[in-house]
């Protein structure tokens, strides 16, 4: 029955009509979008690590004028940071997730050099690695003693190849998707065949977060780096961090004092300091959501405000006639209704579109379409909840005074 009488209204109210569609289309489309976007990057900052994080510390060294050899500093290094009292492990590691170093290579089948390959973070890391950054094997076992070797064996002439490596399980499931990826053989970057020991349920690159291979995809060598190119990880009750770390720096350069310690920090700040954008921008897009919301309820309450002014010798005509408060209620309630439906339904069109659009500029994933129903639900409410006071307010009218009006 108010269906005809509110579109006669609004025809005569296009350009305010139309605004308050513009502004709930505009933000039904930001809104959708940026609500995906906040997922994704909380869903990426809750990325589980596989690692005690609230256990470990790390420590980087840069070399003075008189520092010792690099390999002899690092073995001295090594052995005074696992007699330390509360460290119950050790191990120097060529980088670590989250870190601003970033060491790549690819593997492949074949032992040519144009044969198929996939890349991969890479990772060296000194006996005690697993143990120290608590990863748990999905399949197989960790190095043996006679595997390891130090990092500048690797580069002479007449070098031993190195013959085993471990592979995270994203890693070995993309290279050997049919069955375990355990005792099979992989090449590098020469022909020397390494043969799969292990597969790490988990292991993150030290840029997580991206498709990329090398963002999803890591290995480990059981080669020891040195300190220059390195960092020491160190794995201590959560309580003890902050003394484990002071003893740490402190037995450091006893073994060396010709060096300086250029960072020293918990493994949960590392990763707290990575994330900090993603948490900065999750923020601003949940401000940016919130803003608009207020603005557009904010134009609906104008806007009926405005209409109710407008319309008091017709509410008033209405009452006369024998409408209750109900209905005046309703009769705005529908008219929201309306504006905010075509809003919506053009709101939507265009998240959608937004959403094709980031996906080529940004190789974001698609907006699911469950969103889109989500923002509608959204955006419903708050138009009812926006006109109830100018409706209520107009619903209150008595007929004698809207008429006397």
């Amino acid at each position: 029955m108010d269906i005809l009488p509110i579109l006669a209204t609004l025809k005569r109210h296009k350009t305010a009509a139309g605004l308050i569609v513009l502004q709930v289309a505009l933000t039904c489309a930001i809104v959708c979008n940026a609500l995906f976007l906040i997922q994704q990057r909380t869903e990426r900052m809750a990325l589980p690590t596989g690692m005690p994080d609230n256990e470990l510390v790390e420590l980087d060294l840069s070399p003075l004028s008189g520092s010792l050899a690099p390999e002899v500093a690092s073995r001295a290094d090594l052995q005074a940071l696992r007699s330390l009292p509360g460290v119950t492990s050790a191990t120097i590691i060529n980088q670590r997730p989250f870190g601003d170093n970033f060491w790549a290579n690819s593997l492949r089948l074949k032992p040519e050099a144009d044969a198929a390959d996939v890349g991969a973070a890479f990772y060296m890391a000194s006996e005690g690695w697993l143990q120290t950054l608590g990863l748990r094997l999905a399949a197989g076992r960790d190095f043996n003693a006679e595997e390891y070797m130090d990092i500048e064996e690797t580069e002479k002439a007449d070098a031993r190849p190195v013959t085993a490596i471990i592979l995270n399980q994203r890693l070995a499931t993309r290279l050997f998707p049919d069955g375990s990826a355990v005792g099979q053989i992989v090449y590098a970057a020469g022909p020397d065949p390494m043969r799969v020991v292990g597969v790490l349920e988990t292991l993150h690159s030290p840029n997580p977060g991206g498709q990329d291979d090398q963002q999803v995809h890591t290995m480990v060598v059981p080669v020891r780096p040195h300190y220059h190119n390195a960092v020491y990880m160190l794995r201590c009750a959560p309580e003890q961090r902050a003394d484990v770390l002071k003893r740490a720096e402190a037995a450091l350069l006893k073994v060396d004092p010709k060096r300086m310690v250029t960072g020293k920090r918990f493994f949960s700040e590392q990763r707290a300091d990575y994330y900090r954008q993603d948490l900065n921008m999750a923020w601003l897009m949940a401000g940016v959501c919130l803003a608009l919301l207020l603005v557009t309820a904010v134009g609906i309450v104008g806007l009926a405000s405005f209409w109710v002014q407008q319309r008091t010798r017709m509410i008033g005509t209405r009452r006369a006639l024998g409408a209750t408060r109900g209905q005046i209620l309703r009769y705005f309630q529908t008219e929201n209704l309306l504006l905010t439906g075509i809003g919506i339904v053009l709101g939507m069109s265009a998240a959608y579109g937004g959403s094709l659009a980031l996906m080529r500029l940004y190789e974001l994933p698609p907006l699911p379409w469950f969103y889109l129903p989500i923002g509608a639900v959204v955006l419903f409410g708050l138009g009812q909840l926006a006109v109830l006071v100018p409706a209520r307010r107009a619903a209150a009218l008595p007929p004698v005074a809207a008429l006397r009006g």
